[in-house]
């Protein structure tokens, strides 16, 4: 089984800076793109932050400048820093995958759990 698993999320005040992790375990082959993605209570998950099999990023304009996506492949896991955060950070921060696992031949998306970040004002 594949999982992923974030970890980092807390309570920042506006203008600090957190690291959110997220592990990719299990029978894992490759991992293609990554993404990191939030959802704010009541409103629709959307996309954060995006980085390819390769190096090629992309982010929502609301956090360019400020957010940086990475990804670690000889330890499967994928970074978002954030940095200069603003209340409207505040939400649930989902990673999600594109993962061939090992012994089949088609690549399958999954997604964490999520962490919770809260901003204060």
């Amino acid at each position: 089984q594949v999982q992923l698993v974030e970890s980092g999320g807390g309570l920042v005040q506006a203008g600090g800076s957190l690291r959110l992790s997220c592990a990719a375990s299990g029978s894992i082959f490759s991992i293609n793109a990554v993404a990191w993605y939030r959802q704010a209570p009541g409103k629709q998950r959307d996309l954060v932050a995006a980085i390819t099999s390769g190096v090629t990023t992309n982010y929502a304009d609301s956090v360019k400048g400020r957010f940086t996506i990475s990804r670690d492949n000889a330890k499967n896991t994928i970074y978002l820093q954030m940095n200069s955060l603003k209340p409207e950070d505040t939400a649930v921060y989902y990673c999600n995958a594109d993962i061939l696992p090992v012994h089949t031949t088609r690549t399958f998306n999954y997604w964490g759990q999520g962490t919770q970040v809260t901003v204060s004002s």
